[in-house]
């Protein structure tokens, strides 16, 4: 039976062409290779109220998945009390505890994505993850810049597997992606 993983972003249209592959990852360093990984697309959610929102629903409907990942931008807020409340919302469930894992983004889920990109971006690394609109005002001109306007995702899905091509810088310059890895394989089986 595979290991199934559900993707719970704000915005699944563009988000999963950075996370999907993210997480495959994650699993694949947790030695979980083999996962399915699928991006929550019902309900459709737009925006972190939303998804915040939904989410008790949307744990419910997806309590069979093995792992439910939310993963959202921080836009320069601590939410780690929601995340705490969320997680252990989940587990709580009478029925079968679910195994929920947040995670935020510093300050956008698109500065993941930057992180393989340093040399190209034409400005300090400390800049561009202080910034909490990195999405409008640096990654939305790089992807112009190096993406592919062809393409479904715009370029993501490549840009993304660059970034991943060095994955330990990516855990260095991202350290909520190592914590995120970190729990991952702690809760595997």
């Amino acid at each position: 039976m595979s290991f199934q993983v559900l993707v719970i972003p704000e915005d699944p249209t563009y988000n999963g062409y950075i996370l999907t592959p993210l997480v495959s990852r994650i699993l694949a360093e947790c030695g979980k290779a083999k996962a399915k990984v699928k991006m929550l697309d019902n309900p459709k959610v737009s925006g972190i109220a939303h998804v915040f929102s939904l989410l008790p629903d949307i744990v419910e409907r997806y309590a069979h998945f093995d792992l439910l990942l939310l993963l959202v931008d921080a836009d320069g807020r601590d939410r780690s009390g929601q995340f705490e409340r969320f997680e252990a919302a989940a587990a709580a469930r009478l029925a079968r505890p679910v195994r929920l894992i947040c995670c935020a983004a510093v300050q956008e889920v698109e500065a993941w994505l930057l992180a393989g990109h340093t040399a190209r971006l034409g400005r300090p690394w400390s800049e561009v993850r202080a910034d909490v609109s990195v999405k409008e005002n640096i990654f939305e001109g790089f992807l112009s810049q190096f993406g592919d306007p062809r393409t479904p995702g715009g370029g993501r899905d490549a840009l993304m597997k660059e970034t991943l091509s060095n994955y330990r810088g990516l855990l260095k310059l991202c350290p909520e992606v190592a914590e995120l890895q970190e729990k991952v394989c702690d809760g595997l089986p």
